[in-house]
């Protein structure tokens, strides 16, 4: 292809090495994961293959059904913490576990278990119940680290 012919295991080495020296450089790492990988792929396949599947990847990622749902996930959260239900399972939780030493950390995952099983999406969950325990727990004075974490 490049006019070296490298064996499979020479040519991901020669991948890694040039993914670091282009992280080294400040590069972001998804312009670098994605040059390295079309480079790779074209290295393998050619560049013909590589056109046909970058032309139909794009489409096909975001047209599935994981990413459509992603969005009326997070607006069913949104419902639920304008309704109150999010902030009521932190305030159950709070009173059940609050009393506790590190008991508001507690709550929070309680909390987030709660609207977990009700929501069904990790995602919504954790941007729910960010708005709403995350700031008792900066009030309380938690490290960033600790509340995002057990959040």
């Amino acid at each position: 292809m490049f006019g070296l012919e490298l064996t499979g295991v020479q040519l991901s080495l020669v991948a890694f090495i040039v993914l670091f020296i282009m992280l080294a450089i400040r590069i972001p790492i998804g312009v670098t994961m994605l040059a390295v990988g079309i480079v790779g792929y074209a290295a393998v396949t050619g560049w013909t293959p590589t056109l046909n599947v970058l032309k139909m990847l794009a489409f096909e990622k975001y047209s599935s059904y994981t990413f459509s749902i992603v969005p009326l996930f997070l607006l069913m959260g949104e419902f639920a913490t304008i309704g109150g239900i999010s902030s009521a399972l932190f305030k159950s939780a709070n009173s059940w576990l609050g009393h506790r030493r590190g008991g508001i950390a507690m709550a929070a995952i309680g909390g987030s278990a709660g609207f977990g099983a009700i929501a069904g999406s990790s995602l919504a969950t954790a941007a729910t119940m960010a708005q709403v325990a995350l700031p008792e727990m900066r009030k309380y004075g938690y490290s960033g680290a600790l509340s995002t974490g057990s959040l």
